[in-house]
């Protein structure tokens, strides 16, 4: 029994380790950056909107993570400067995302900050680009004889409108919406910050070598 107890030993060392390297330190290391200016938390909609987000699986097909120039040209894209952990400080758990299928959503907001383009988008897709792969989500809607106050109801280009009545968008579309409106990392990133790669923001590599130090 006992010549057991040095790799049981061993093992809860190697875990401790592991957890303190890869959990506790990274933690610590991101609570110890600054804010940046001009972040604020997610207001009751977006962290709802957030939920809505998460639950129908957008992270599989949507990144949230602009990926510096010399990774790729998400930069000239248009998708917003490389992100930097800063970016997620009131994200809890992130939603990086690791797939491209879609276009990245992490500024999204200042892309695209129409809500009746948004409403459009997410009950039919097709009526916007007739090319797209995404998934519609009509059940994020109702159509209805008349809309009533307050109402939002869904502008639609002939052939997806419905033959009678109108849509309105369900408070979940809302809230979707409102958390999309929110997805917006155009202001300067910290000069403190890490890059979502751990490495410390600062210039790429395209600004290296246009100085004249790289190569």
């Amino acid at each position: 029994m006992n010549r057991y107890l040095p790799l049981s030993v061993l093992a809860l060392a190697i875990l401790a380790f592991a957890t303190l390297m890869l959990v506790i330190a990274p933690g610590m290391q991101i609570d110890a950056r600054s804010v940046p200016e001009g972040l604020r938390k997610f207001t009751q909609s977006e962290q709802r909107g957030r939920n809505v987000y998460v639950a129908m699986g957008c992270v599989y097909c949507h990144s949230q993570q602009p990926r510096s120039p010399d990774q790729a040209p998400d930069v000239e894209r248009g998708w917003g400067r490389p992100s930097v952990a800063a970016d997620y400080a009131f994200d809890s758990p992130h939603q990086l995302g690791t797939m491209r299928t879609g276009p990245d959503l992490l500024n999204v907001g200042a892309r695209l900050p129409s809500e009746g383009w948004h409403l459009t988008h997410l009950y039919q897709p097709r009526a916007i680009f007739d090319w797209s792969i995404m998934p519609a989500y009509p059940f994020l809607f109702e159509r209805k004889d008349q809309a009533a106050a307050g109402d939002r109801v869904v502008a639609l280009p002939p052939g997806y409108a419905p033959e009678s009545g109108v849509i309105v968008a369900r408070p979940e579309a809302l809230d979707l919406v409102a958390y999309l409106q929110a997805l917006d990392r155009t202001y300067p990133a910290p000069t403190d910050s890490l890059r979502d790669d751990g490495y410390a923001s600062g210039p790429s590599v395209e600004d290296a070598r246009a100085r004249g130090e790289d190569g």
